[in-house]
């Protein structure tokens, strides 16, 4: 190999990205603290701004806390579908350097470059590449790391940021890892952490020099799992395309509530989330799965499966406000989530991914062609430019909608 690497993986993460596109959006946000997230009393941050980050705010953050650590920001909710548009965009630009492409979210994904050099140039050649080709594409920055494992070349894009290049070389590895602090590993949580700072473990360097079955005794199978990536080890290859196992949207209530008339319509919105980003991904799912939390933080689920796949809202709302029965609704809840699972691909482009029933056909037409007007209206105007009336909280306030790819 002309350069020498066993593997060259490449992990690219734009930088910032709510705020970025949100600054990119509207140029009189460039520059300024600008903090993107839930606006209510449980309102969480979901990414700040550069310019927000020196007052000591960041992601999963409260934003009550955020607010008071840097009051001049400006908060905004969440444009799920404006960064969508955009990460499609940025995977389309990832995947023209390769078809091995592995999307993590929709802000950073691994590339696996091996045995691209005479097409790209060497792996520092490579990573320059690529973050000129997203800036053209979308007029944001990315920071990209390159190294021999899917490990290492994460750490290191996230040493460059923002707008940043950092290439780590076979031979470089452990001198760039190891004065690392422990929690760099991946699995070393604040409690992990905490176990092997009692023994006197402060950095990835002494991970890698702390026996083996010593881990083990400490920490069981995770002492494997971090001893190797210690020692740079990480042998797990570039997935493309990998399969969400599920799309779902939560709600996170800025009051508890309790009952089925204060429930239902969150799950109706949440349901009526889930079934858009199906349509827009092109998937259908099989099973729908409703998820409460009540005020003790305690998580509650009930499925179901449905005659044939579906990304059709009305299905997919009936499944949900059936399963809702199957609760206490009398428990005050914090949290309405809906969840689609078995996804495939929906065949034909509209409507049902299966077979339609004859005597159904009529009625899925026309949700079908009610599903796509919704959809067009609010790509163009917005997400609140249109809401189905049965949505309607009666004037308990907005949510904040939080989608997850699980």
């Amino acid at each position: 190999m002309a350069s020498g690497w066993p593997r060259i993986i490449l992990h690219a993460d734009m930088d910032a990205f709510f705020a970025a596109v949100e600054q990119l959006d509207r140029p009189e946000l460039r520059g300024k603290a600008l903090l993107i997230g839930g606006t209510g009393p449980r309102g969480v941050v979901s990414t700040a701004s550069y310019e927000a980050r020196p007052y000591g705010v960041g992601s999963a953050m409260p934003m009550a806390l955020a607010r008071r650590r840097c009051p001049h920001a400006i908060v905004l909710p969440p444009r799920f579908e404006r960064y969508r548009a955009v990460s499609r965009v940025v995977m389309r630009t990832l995947g023209a350097f390769s078809p091995l492409v592995e999307p993590l979210s929709v802000d950073e994904a691994f590339v696996d470059m091996t045995g691209c050099e005479a097409l790209s140039g060497e792996p520092r050649t490579m990573g320059e590449a690529v973050r000129r080709a997203v800036f053209r594409a979308t007029k944001l920055t990315v920071s990209v790391g390159v190294s021999t494992t899917k490990y290492v070349a994460k750490v290191a894009s996230d040493r460059g940021k923002p707008d940043g290049l950092t290439v780590v070389g076979p031979e470089e590895v452990t001198r760039f890892l190891h004065p690392l602090p422990i929690d760099r590993l991946w699995g070393v949580g604040p409690r992990t952490r905490e176990r092997l700072e009692a023994h006197g473990i402060a950095t990835i360097g002494n991970v890698a020099a702390t026996p083996l079955d010593t881990l083990e005794r400490w920490l069981g199978s995770l002492g494997t799992h971090v001893h190797a990536l210690a020692h740079g080890r990480d042998s797990r290859a570039v997935v493309p395309e990998r399969e969400a196992k599920s799309i779902g949207s939560e709600n996170t209530l800025d009051t508890d509530i309790a009952g089925e008339d204060a429930i239902r319509p969150w799950l109706l919105r949440a349901a009526d989330t889930v079934a858009r980003r199906m349509r827009d991904e092109g998937l259908a799912a099989r099973g729908v799965r409703v998820k409460l939390r009540t005020t003790d933080f305690r998580l509650h689920t009930r499925q179901t499966l449905l005659g044939s796949a579906t990304h059709a809202t009305r299905p997919i709302a009936e499944a949900a406000e059936a399963l809702l029965q199957e609760f206490d609704l009398g428990r005050p809840v914090r949290l309405v989530g809906v969840a689609a699972f078995e996804l495939r691909e929906a065949k034909g482009g509209e409507g049902n991914a299966e077979q339609l029933d004859l005597f159904d056909a009529p009625r899925d037409v026309h949700d079908e062609r009610l599903d796509r007007t919704l959809d067009a209206v609010r790509k163009r105007f917005g997400d609140q430019a249109l809401t189905r009336a049965r949505t309607l909280d009666r004037g308990r306030g907005s949510p904040r909608d939080g989608f997850r790819e699980e």
